[in-house]
């Protein structure tokens, strides 16, 4: 079960980035370029929020219940945040990923609710490279090389 849930949270970890950066670019031409906000604009916002809570759900059942790396961290925490790679994922990639969580939640919501096609785009522009960038920190990239 673990690793069928590693690899849906893998999977998702690459739709989310490559929605992320089809929005991002959308909405950074929209915004640079004073162009009217459609539909479309509204449902790329719709979707990477969607895939970004479904990242943030694999990730939680990984994180509490499947995990043998968490499981190894959390039974002594204080020898895990000796370790750089126990406590990169008992802390730093958690920590990390609900902050980014938070950013593309308050980047639709704010392009939601923005009165101007401008400002729609600038607010989702804006909290999404954010969130990208968070998410560029916290992802493991040493175990893609493995």
């Amino acid at each position: 079960m673990y690793v069928g849930f590693l690899h849906i949270h893998d999977t998702l970890r690459w739709l989310l980035l490559i929605g992320l950066l089809i929005t991002l670019t959308k909405y950074l031409a929209g915004w640079l370029g004073n162009k009217p906000w459609k539909r479309a604009d509204n449902l790329l916002g719709i979707t990477v929020t969607l895939l970004m809570d479904l990242q943030l759900i694999t990730g939680l059942v990984l994180y509490f219940f499947l995990s043998p790396i968490t499981k190894m961290a959390l039974s002594d925490f204080g020898a895990a945040m000796k370790d750089p790679n126990l406590r990169f994922y008992a802390v730093e990639h958690l920590s990390l990923m609900l902050i980014a969580v938070v950013l593309v939640h308050f980047g639709r919501a704010k392009s939601k609710s923005a009165k101007t096609d401008e400002g729609k785009f600038k607010a989702g522009s804006i909290f999404f490279l954010i969130a990208l960038m968070v998410i560029f920190a916290a992802i493991p990239w040493s175990r893609l090389a493995n």
